[in-house]
């Protein structure tokens, strides 16, 4: 593939113009808007003629899904006659997906050495460790990869397979001594992994990766990419953002008004989310059978707004993601007329365009983070963004950028060029639920894990957080972080307002200044026990939507008077609830409790077919709410093997199970077993099941801490209104260090949030 030698953009700096590589289309858009500089997005090495785009080429090599050994025969041919001036930027998922150590394996042929740096800090995907994390959860314990066939890697050394590897820390990245330490890893033959939590953090990465030789190539992300367009000295509003409330450039022929066809093409979690903010203003959604993909569907496809998705029922299993995109793009191609489209998913974008003809496209702006607005050679509209990047809002708002005129789309106001995780506007916020945030125990990490979650764009797009517990004590762990914020006291949950840099808290000013970090303490465990009870108080008033716990310390809650089990008895009696259910939600899996904090004899003795059908039936329902419209349950048995027959136990399984489920059954309610319970979770954790049914505490804690105590939530269902909490403890041992991670307790407030969103709207 022939490149044009290129000269700096001024004396003795990095070259001008760039050569990105993408594995899928949404990753090359994005990459090319994050580079900032003139040029086009090419489909493919065989459509590129790169003497007329200008500085940038970003080639879609499309090889997301190919084999290895294909994705490195692509990756080669498009660098087989880059001259050596010229920046080779190689596009990695930020996720670690796709063919990562043969594609970087591909790109280092021939080159003096290549610089990996793989985070993405605009949407919170950063790397310490040489492990990539999200929001502060490992990325190998979340359930990211819930499409692909295989388990995420731990590290990135483990996703690059048999490279010769080395990591660069956080300090060394910011350490005046980075040119000379990638210098030194490139000359020794190896690849140097860096660590990044900030744009900052990627900024010096590229730059001492380019002062190591022009022939030094970077594999990373489209924060990469960003990093590079500002050392070449972009021109700022190179791109112009498409603002949602700001009208699209019209499209060649002078007709403005096209139909608008939204393609799903992923299986990202807040995707239902995202087509409800559509179809809640008139947007039609055609949502298919995965087993049945056929253009008879999108007959009579609308002319203003039609959504089109895969029903997944109770989730899109393992593996099958790549017949699924096939099928839902050749559906969409062949439907989509004249349509402007919205792509979601890369693989799907690409096989979009590929059955419309379409060579290249042409950036005209970002509606927000990774949402690439772009026009085909036929003046087509089409917006691509990754399938797992974007808020709630994100396809409401690429709508609305591309369609400002339509009545049964809110007219936003214009924002620039927007973050990922946008925080809603004064009005829209009104109409998100109130969070109760108990604080938990004061002397163990409640406040510390509190004060960063409410802090999070995240959180303040889905909902509106007031803590119950010390404004004192959120003060002095704000101090512990380093973490410049407001922490401001209201009277009622209903007075606060959500600014960004602002924790609201009902303060009951309970704790003495002094309160020992990390120490037992009865005066603890009693103020512990009160903001459960106050926000107890205010959900049953219906002053908020939803409760989210801290945790708390029973030996604490007992020494002050207060003996409860947990938080799960606590809140039962508080409400005047007779029998709830403890669920434990990770990213693999989900577990109800039939029975929780009681000795094991104790527990056998209690579990009886009544009580079975109801935790069932609360699973059920939650799994509902939360979105699954057709949850597959598995329920285990009592004994190893579920009895096998009657070989272990004395047919407990037949006794106290069989008839709960047959009751079920006959209910139209999925739940299958009794299952050995080792079998059962393994199953889970690959997809099988939506949720499982254990009998007794351990049977389902223990799994669950395995497969993902990091970014663990426990809920408790049958109470008159939604609770989530964090599954770990106070953690007194860390306990005023400020080393605590926040990313459980922003996954619980988001669960907290989208639980009782229904009850607000």
């Amino acid at each position: 593939m022939p490149f044009p030698s290129t000269s700096p953009l001024r004396e003795g700096t990095a070259p001008r113009r760039v050569l990105a590589l993408a594995d899928d289309l949404s990753g090359a858009a994005e990459t090319a808007v994050a580079l900032g500089v003139p040029g086009r997005i090419v489909l493919g090495p065989a459509s590129l003629d790169p003497h007329a785009y200008g500085e940038a080429v970003v080639v879609d090599l499309d090889c997301r899904s190919l084999p290895a050994a294909d994705a490195a025969r692509r990756v080669r041919e498009a660098l087989r006659a880059v001259p050596s001036d010229v920046l080779v930027l190689k596009k990695a998922d930020s996720l670690l997906r796709g063919n990562l150590a043969a594609e970087t394996a591909a790109c280092a042929e021939g080159a003096e050495g290549v610089v990996v740096a793989t985070a993405l800090p605009a949407l919170g995907r950063t790397v310490r460790g040489g492990v990539v994390h999200l929001d502060g959860v490992p990325l190998h314990t979340t359930d990211a990869w819930r499409a692909e066939s295989t388990a995420p890697p731990p590290s990135i050394s483990a996703a690059l397979g048999d490279a010769r590897t080395t990591l660069v820390p956080l300090e060394a990245v910011r350490g005046d001594a980075l040119p000379a330490v990638l210098r030194a890893a490139v000359s020794a033959g190896q690849l140097p992994v860096c660590d990044a939590e900030t744009d900052a953090d990627l900024d010096l990465i590229a730059g001492a990766a380019l002062d190591c030789g022009p022939g030094v190539r970077l594999v990373g992300t489209s924060g990469l990419a960003a990093a590079v367009g500002r050392l070449l000295g972009r021109t700022e509003g190179a791109w112009a953002a498409t603002t949602a409330g700001q009208a699209a450039p019209a499209p060649a022929g002078g007709r403005r008004e096209r139909p608008l066809l939204i393609v799903v093409g992923t299986a990202d979690p807040s995707a239902p989310a995202q087509i409800a903010q559509l179809t809640e203003r008139g947007a039609r959604h055609v949502s298919v059978n995965a087993d049945v993909l056929d253009s008879a569907a999108m007959e009579g496809m609308s002319d203003d707004v039609t959504v089109l998705s895969i029903d997944s029922g109770p989730g899109i299993r393992p593996g099958s993601a790549r017949r699924l995109v096939s099928a839902l793009a050749r559906l969409a191609a062949d439907r989509a007329g004249d349509a402007d489209l919205v792509l979601t998913g890369g693989e799907t974008a690409r096989h979009v365009l590929d059955a419309l003809g379409v060579a290249h496209l042409t950036p005209l702006g970002q509606i927000h983070h990774g949402a690439v607005h772009a026009l085909t050679p036929d003046g087509r509209h089409v917006v691509t963004r990754p399938g797992s990047f974007g808020d709630t809002d994100s396809l409401l708002r690429i709508a609305t950028a591309l369609r400002p005129d339509l009545p049964h789309l809110p007219h936003l106001p214009p924002q620039g060029d927007l973050p990922v995780n946008a925080i809603p506007t004064a009005d829209n916020h009104r109409s998100l639920p109130l969070i109760a945030v108990t604080m938990g125990d004061g002397a163990g990490i409640g406040p510390e894990v509190i004060v960063p979650a409410l802090l999070h764009p995240d959180t303040l797009a889905r909902c509106r957080p007031v803590v119950i517990g010390d404004a004192g004590r959120l003060r002095q762990a704000a101090a512990i972080l380093g973490v410049d914020c407001d922490i401001v006291s209201v009277t009622a949950p209903g007075e606060a307002e959500f600014p960004p840099g602002r924790v609201n808290v009902v303060d009951l000013d309970l704790l003495p200044a002094d309160l020992p970090w990390g120490e037992l303490s009865a005066l603890a465990g009693e103020a512990a026990y009160q903001y459960v009870r106050v926000a107890a108080d205010l959900a049953l008033k219906g002053a908020v939507h939803g409760i989210c716990t801290a945790p708390l310390n029973k030996e604490a809650l007992h020494s002050a008077g207060h003996v409860y089990p947990g938080h799960t008895e606590l809140l039962a009696h508080l409400t005047g609830v007779d029998e709830v259910s403890m669920m434990l939600s990770t990213p693999r899996v989900k577990v109800i409790h039939v029975t929780t904090h009681i000795g094991l004899i104790d527990a056998v003795r209690r579990i009886e077919p009544g009580l079975v059908e109801r935790t069932v039936r609360r699973g059920h329902d939650a799994m509902v709410r939360a979105g699954v419209a057709k949850p597959v349950i598995g329920v285990c048995g009592i004994n190893p093997h579920a009895g096998e027959n009657g070989l272990f136990g004395y047919g407990e399984e037949e006794e106290k199970i069989v008839p709960a489920l047959d009751v079920l059954r006959a209910d139209g309610i999925d739940a299958r077993g009794p299952l050995p319970a080792d079998t059962a979770f393994f199953l889970a954790g690959r997809g099988d099941y939506d949720l499982i049914v254990a009998m007794y505490h351990d049977q389902g804690h223990g799994p669950v801490k395995v497969l993902g105590i990091e970014a663990g939530v426990n809920l408790t269902v049958g109470l008159p209104v939604i609770r989530t909490s964090v599954d770990h403890g106070t953690a007194f041992d860390i306990a005023g260090k400020g080393v605590a991670e926040a990313g459980s307790m922003v996954e619980a407030v988001r669960q907290a949030a989208e639980m009782s969103s229904a009850a607000v709207r």
